[in-house]
């Protein structure tokens, strides 16, 4: 029977088919997994690159491109016919002799740059001071070793990126760039999907390679798991190796931090995290958010994540005022009054509920006995914005045992006026980085790390930056529009959103931000009719867009007018400017931004 791989491309290409044609394919994959009659049959491709690629006709016009090895068949694509068989012939694969990880070469557009780099070539190549067994030795193919003796220039690498797996221009980018071979050794590793060494790496098992790989490929035994991975997200699906790798890690003996910069990928590793937890964990697992909101939002896709319904059930997602207030109730008989007379503020029931809680638990270091607690594993979602009252809550509600607390953030994208380090609270969290935004383009990262300035105060002792934060693609620079007043400023946004619709772009995937609640009011007067979402910068933390239109970020809007105490004017301007950041970091392919009269400094930086 045929041992079936999925590629991350394939369920976004087959979803953008005619219904009949998806339909068809479907269903010829179907038979192809069964090895029925009718299914279809892999048909070689003449003047390949790999001769293990072959294409499997799916639909009517429409063919699927297969890695095959022995009855292993990682399926890449669904292009027309006449793209797929290019398709089939243009690549080449391999595995990566070091991390063991699946890679794809676009060999025929490597063959037509080699004679322009011999051409190029001076009398000493770029990488001439570091000899054949080194490069090798961080896992660059033995066959493009000639190739990259070619290169000359920085350029030259940057130019070759398209063409070559991130495997091989990682490390090589950051010889080209002048970093040591420790430095392009840890930029590979980075590609490595587990947190331990896989044994012996054998380059002619494609099986293990795609198993190692869980960004590239993931495999399917049977209907109803072909039916998951082709209608599921790829977020559900398709992990990043560092994702992976901080997820899916089978035991952490102290608590985790995990940092990441916007689109990172942090909130998915919290998801991931939490449902290994409940598959693999020792008891009920809460996940907690900034808001309700957001929780509802995790919660949602959570339900499409566990698809059993019984480890579902052991995952609770909250967010940690709700949980203080959840506890007083349970101890008084009714819920806590939060106006009128009697009346407690959320911070005054956070210590109550704490004090509740050490009752019933115990002494908070007495975790002889950690069924006592009411949860055994904790996940922290936005944990920039998590008070001290409330981590001292949290940390009383899960025992002092591995895999206790699992917590990720980005001190960058705070809202609040929190300052607060793990160590202060009683976690002695482990620090891991993110450095990949997977979400935005690097035209749109680099305006945003621009505005976003200073680096800020860590969950760990001393401060934060973004320093070697990047993306993996490229697209559209920001637009800024300047108007001459508020109303052609509103009128300028409606065509905008107008434009954006006509484009095709589904109303569910725009977002409209304003810094208050004034002009937000506005923003929708001026959408009467469009479908758009209309909020405030804050409310759309969390959350993710096609496109973004900001409007109103002019001077005395962004930032609004500071104190003028300097402690306190210098904290509420790296307010102002965390939640600038946020705002236009939801976007993942583009950003608008306009302003009436002068633009906010932010925007200048």
């Amino acid at each position: 029977m045929p041992r079936l791989a999925i590629g991350p491309e394939f369920p976004r290409e087959l979803s953008a088919l005619a219904q009949p044609v998806r339909r068809d394919a479907v269903v010829a994959l179907r038979r192809f997994m069964l090895n029925v009659a009718g299914a279809p049959h892999p048909e070689r491709v003449r003047g390949g690159r790999d001769p293990r690629v072959a294409t499997l006709r799916l639909a009517e016009g429409h063919r699927g491109v297969v890695v095959r090895q022995r009855e292993v068949y990682w399926l890449r694509t669904v292009l027309p016919d006449p793209d797929a068989w290019s398709y089939a012939r243009r690549h080449r694969y391999g595995v990566n002799p070091v991390i063991g990880v699946v890679e794809e070469w676009d060999a025929e557009a490597l063959e037509r740059v080699e004679p322009a780099l011999r051409r190029s070539a001076g009398s000493s190549g770029l990488f001439d001071p570091i000899c054949d067994g080194d490069l090798l030795g961080l896992g660059l193919d033995v066959h493009a070793l000639p190739l990259f003796r070619l290169i000359t220039t920085e350029a030259d690498v940057a130019a070759l990126e398209p063409l070559l797996p991130p495997t091989q221009h990682g490390p090589l980018a950051v010889l080209a760039r002048g970093g040591s071979l420790s430095d392009a050794w840890r930029e590979l590793q980075t590609w490595r999907a587990t947190g331990e060494e896989s044994g012996p790496i054998d380059p002619d098992d494609l099986h293990a390679a795609l198993r190692r790989s869980p960004d590239r490929a993931v495999f399917v035994a049977d209907k109803v798991e072909l039916d998951r991975v082709l209608d599921a997200p790829g977020w559900c699906t398709f992990l990043q190796p560092p994702q992976h790798r901080l997820a899916r890690a089978g035991r952490y003996d102290q608590p985790v931090l995990v940092v990441g910069g916007a689109g990172t990928g942090k909130t998915v590793v919290a998801l991931h995290r939490a449902a290994h937890l409940a598959a693999h964990g020792s008891g009920p697992v809460l996940l907690v958010t900034f808001s309700q909101g957001l929780a509802d939002d995790l919660s949602a896709k959570l339900d499409r994540l566990i698809t059993d319904e019984v480890i579902r059930k052991r995952v609770e997602v909250d967010n940690a005022e709700r949980l203080a207030l959840r506890i007083v109730a349970d101890a008084e008989g009714r819920r806590p009054a939060l106006v009128g007379p009697g009346a407690r503020t959320l911070a005054q029931l956070t210590d109550e509920a704490l004090r509740l809680l050490s009752l019933a638990t115990g002494d908070l270091l007495d975790d002889v006995d950690p069924g006592r607690k009411p949860y055994r594993h904790v996940v922290v979602d936005e944990a920039q914005d998590v008070s001290p009252a409330q981590w001292r809550l949290l940390r009383a509600a899960v025992p002092r045992a591995p895999d206790d607390l699992f917590v990720v953030g980005d001190p960058h994208q705070r809202i609040t006026d929190t300052r607060v380090t793990l160590g202060a609270v009683g976690i002695p969290a482990v620090q891991h980085t993110l450095r990949i935004s997977y979400r935005l383009p690097q035209e749109l990262l680099t305006f945003a790390v621009r505005m976003r300035g200073a680096p800020a105060s860590g969950l760990v002792k001393g401060m934060t930056d973004m320093y070697g934060l990047r993306a993996t693609r490229n697209g559209d620079r920001p637009i800024i529009r300047v108007y001459d007043t508020p109303e052609a400023e509103l009128a300028g946004l409606r065509g905008t959103i107008e434009s954006w619709l006509a484009d095709g772009v589904p109303a569910n995937e725009i977002a409209v931000g304003a810094r208050n609640s004034r002009l937000v009011r506005a923003a929708r007067r001026a959408l009467s009719g469009l479908d758009v979402q209309a909020s405030a910068f804050q409310h759309l933390k969390g959350l993710e867009f096609e496109r973004v239109a900001l409007i109103g970020v002019a001077e005395g809007v962004v930032p609004e007018p500071p104190p003028e105490e300097p402690d306190a004017r210098a904290r509420a301007l790296q307010r102002e400017r965390s939640i600038l950041f946020v705002a236009c970091t939801r976007a993942r392919a583009m950003l608008y931004i306009s302003h009436s009269g002068r633009g906010s400094p932010f925007l200048s930086a």
